[in-house]
């Protein structure tokens, strides 16, 4: 592995992204890293070293800030190979209940923040003329929960876009790679990292039944944040990375079970979705 190689990872003082934050500096790599609070994540992370570590405090819903982090970040380390989009919520509750402005809120920080990061390093990776981008997504952006509709809402922006920046910015010898994870053991389903409204409302039976079953889960998901880490480093030095990363085994089972729903669904529809063309005038 090219241990030379620098990191920019948003969200870094909890969960995933503190996780790979410590790994990457145990194994020797340069790593700037975000949070609201520079101290807190100093104190999260634990290792004081400026020669490899950057802390930075960046507002990710300021435009400035993130632009002044990423000169910050060329400043002391003078290029970025990896970007981690890693910062993001939950967010639980039926569509009716949800207060407009947390849906907002929530997609100002899942999508708008990913798509600004990105924005502001892509001309340093393409001046470099290469680099790699990870979008952390979520499993439920392509198989969602009930209860889940906002956040599933975010997560699959968050896959589209990278599907399609993948598209983009291919020719600059740049690559992109949505990540998306199904249960870890991150710290998920705890107060600081899940926005929960309780339906008040009758019915709503199975959001219920899977926000109960969610909640009991908390701290038994059977996913490994190191092993994640882990690959997410061995990701980062494959030449041909995939555009779409299921990790865990529940997100391979739920994806697999979809595709092979949508395949069925798709053949069962196909004379409806072609007849909606001009038929051929011959």
């Amino acid at each position: 592995m090219n241990s030379s190689k620098v990191w920019y990872i948003t969200g870094a003082s909890q969960g995933l992204g503190l996780t790979l934050v410590k790994r990457l500096l145990n194994d020797g790599y340069r790593v700037a890293a975000t949070s609201r609070n520079a101290q807190s994540l100093k104190d999260a992370v634990g290792v004081i070293d400026t020669d490899r570590f950057l802390p930075l405090a960046v507002d990710l819903n300021n435009l400035d800030c993130i632009d002044e982090s990423i000169r910050q970040t060329i400043t002391a380390f003078g290029r970025i190979d990896v970007l981690v989009n890693n910062a993001g919520y939950g967010m639980a509750g039926t569509v009716e209940e949800i207060m407009e402005q947390d849906i907002r809120n929530i997609f100002d920080v899942n999508v708008l923040a990913t798509i600004n990061v990105t924005r502001s390093v892509l001309p340093v990776m393409r001046k470099q003329k290469n680099g790699f981008i990870i979008n952390m997504s979520s499993v439920a952006g392509f198989v969602g929960a009930p209860g889940w509709s906002i956040y599933s809402a975010t997560k699959a922006a968050v896959t589209a876009f990278s599907e399609v920046l993948a598209l983009d910015i291919k020719e600059f010898g740049i690559k992109v790679t949505a990540v998306e994870p199904s249960g870890f053991r991150t710290g998920f389903l705890t107060q600081n990292s899940l926005a929960f409204t309780e339906s008040k409302i009758e019915g709503y039976q199975a959001v219920k039944d899977t926000q109960e079953r969610y909640l009991a889960a908390n701290g038994k998901q059977p996913g490994d944040p190191d092993k994640a880490a882990e690959i997410l480093i061995q990701l980062s030095e494959n030449q041909e990375p995939p555009i779409h990363l299921y990790l865990g085994q529940d997100a391979y089972k739920r994806a697999s079970e979809k595709l092979a729903a949508m395949t069925d669904e798709l053949e069962a529809w196909k004379a409806t979705t072609i007849g909606a063309d001009f038929q051929d005038q011959n």
